[in-house]
């Protein structure tokens, strides 16, 4: 046995069957391959790498499965057992791309559009490359198992003698609770700083099998409830942080575009090619002086330097409201909707009677916005099972009935937990801060026709009191059925007072900001927008006309304030 130091669960021996896998290059690339991905560029302390997450996970997996083995011998796992199981936790993620996830849920599907791949299809193939070229002496059928252990699928096995609950251990797809959730919630909440309250000898001394499944004490339900709820809530504050999202889709439009020279994609199918694919990638291509490169170094510059894309707007939806918002809620959509709110004065004068035009925007940035300008991406945030409550699928035991399992049942669990598991984050994105206003002007309008359009739905649908035949002039008391869904305590509308049942819009204040807010550019700092700005007006023949303003720009001279006036008058065209 060799021990090695690891921050979360201190000295932790392997086997050498562990470090046969460890000290191979395969194994060794997810050094570079950093387990948060673009989270690092937002909290310094994410530093941690695929790596140190596969030994963990791996050394929880031991443990489970050491813990079944010994407190249920009739069970029959043998060593045998446990041996692959350890090592399907270890070799889960030898298949994750540069920046972990951001190569598989955003690069591959623009990539290689239409192609069905995840990282576990490169962790096989990664698997498979390892034993062929460092000779490993694992048999057929071993090789066989851990890979439909990685998978969670017991259905990949030749043999009906594996053990169905050993397939729960890595990957557990009955209700996602397993000991790579269990090492990644423990490893990144300590990462970023937070105290979680998670027992993992408690949830895995806990768990017993029962019917073919592994199942918890119910003393340990709100414990399991916490893991659910702690996957939630860093998905939707950390992976999903606005500005790690913004770096995200920079990386991926940089690798886009060297796509076509790099040939980075077709990579994913050669084990050898794949192995140079790590987070290095980036300064490889800074390193580069190649023409065809150009564009993928100017945006890695711009993230160096810290000119992001902009979160624009952002908005909390209902489960239900995702079809709709992915066909009416689109980046094509929000353009044509802005170019119809402020038109070109120059060849349409007379439609600025029509729109809500804005004098501060310039008509070249309505002109030149395009749907490349815009990404509008929708996030589901739920507790693992998507809108489903985890656990509804999870079965329990009592101290009293140690080989019986169910469901636990209203009394059994907190009445605090929530009623809604699942929701969508649906965000706006410009690429270009002088951008800003007028997408949010555009989406904001998208919006209320949206709105406007599934409360007339609702309105109209069959059941509701204006529509039903039983409807009498007298008022009668009685429980409302909802007409469309239940509103949840974040959702996007918040519910009116009276009978009527409907829902009020409710823009995000928050994020509100003038149609012309980043148009106007600083003269020592490009790309930022105007602190704020002033005019004094007043109509004269017929025309309105500024008389005097003044422009606060973010820059100091020596032995000024840090604020120039400038003084200057125009009129307007059109009135």
């Amino acid at each position: 046995m060799r021990w090695i130091w690891d921050p979360i669960h201190d000295y932790v021996p392997f086997g050498d069957h562990v470090w046969g896998v460890v000290d191979t290059k395969h194994f060794q690339r997810l050094r570079s391959i950093k387990q948060l991905g673009t989270s690092y560029y937002v909290w310094s302390g994410a530093s941690h790498n695929r790596f140190e997450h596969s030994l963990g996970v791996a050394h929880l997996a031991r443990q489970m499965a050491l813990h079944l083995q010994q407190a249920q011998p009739e069970l029959g796992i043998t060593d045998r057992d446990v041996r692959c199981v350890e090592l399907a936790g270890l070799c889960h993620d030898l298949g994750h791309g540069p920046w972990s996830h951001v190569w598989d849920s955003t690069f591959i599907p623009r990539a290689l559009k239409g192609k069905e791949w995840h990282h576990e299809h490169a962790s096989e193939m990664m698997f498979d490359d390892m034993i062929r070229e460092y000779k490993l002496d694992f048999p057929a059928v071993d090789v066989l198992f851990i890979k439909a252990l990685i998978a969670g699928d017991e259905t990949r096995c030749r043999t009906p003698a594996e053990k169905p609950f050993l397939f729960e251990i890595v990957a557990n797809k009955r209700n996602g609770i397993d000991v790579d959730k269990f090492d990644y919630i423990s490893r990144d909440g300590r990462a970023i700083g937070e105290q979680q309250n998670l027992s993992l000898t408690r949830l895995i001394s806990s768990a017993r099998v029962i019917e073919n499944q592994i199942c918890y004490d119910i003393k340990d339900a709100n414990q399991i409830y916490e893991v659910c709820y702690q996957r939630f809530s860093l998905h939707k504050r950390i992976y999903n942080h606005k500005t790690v999202r913004a770096i995200e889709y920079m990386l991926v439009d940089a690798i886009m575009a060297a796509e076509p020279y790099m040939k980075i994609a077709e990579q994913i199918e050669d084990p050898k090619m794949y192995l140079r694919l790590t987070d290095n990638i980036m300064p490889f291509i800074e390193r580069t002086e190649n023409p065809e490169l150009e564009e993928a170094r100017r945006i890695f510059e711009r993230v160096r330097n810290r000119d992001l894309y902009r979160c624009v707007d952002y908005k909390v939806f209902d489960w239900e409201d995702e079809p709709s918002l992915k066909v009416d809620i689109t980046a094509e959509a929000i353009v044509a909707e802005a170019k119809r709110l402020f038109p070109d004065v120059r060849t349409s004068p007379t439609r600025m009677i029509e729109a809500p035009h804005d004098d501060n925007i310039s008509p070249e940035d309505v002109a030149e916005l395009t749907a490349d300008h815009v990404i509008v991406p929708l996030s589901k945030m739920h507790y693992g099972m998507k809108a489903q409550n985890p656990l509804d699928s999870i079965k329990f035991y009592s101290k009293t009935r140690p080989n019986v399992c169910a469901n636990a049942q209203k009394g059994d669990l907190s009445t605090l937990m929530p009623r809604i598991f699942g929701e969508i984050l649906l965000r706006v994105y410009t690429k270009e801060m002088r951008f800003f206003g007028i997408v949010q002007a555009g989406y904001r309008s998208i919006l209320e026709r949206w709105f406007e359009e599934n409360k007339k739905a609702e309105s109209e649908a069959p059941g509701t009191e204006q529509n039903s035949p039983a409807a009498t002039e007298e008022h009668i008391e009685r429980p409302r059925t909802p007409v469309k869904r239940q509103l949840s305590k974040v959702s996007s509308f918040k519910s009116t007072a009276g009978d009527s049942g409907g829902a009020a819009l409710e823009h995000n204040s928050f994020t509100r900001v003038p149609a012309h807010f980043g148009c106007h550019k600083s003269p020592t700092r490009p790309g930022k927008g105007l602190r704020s700005s002033s005019a004094v007006l007043a109509v004269a023949d017929g025309r309105a006309v500024v008389h005097s303003g003044c422009l606060r720009f973010p820059t100091t001279i020596p032995g000024r304030s840090s604020s120039i006036h400038v003084d200057w008058t125009f009129q307007c065209r059109g009135w």
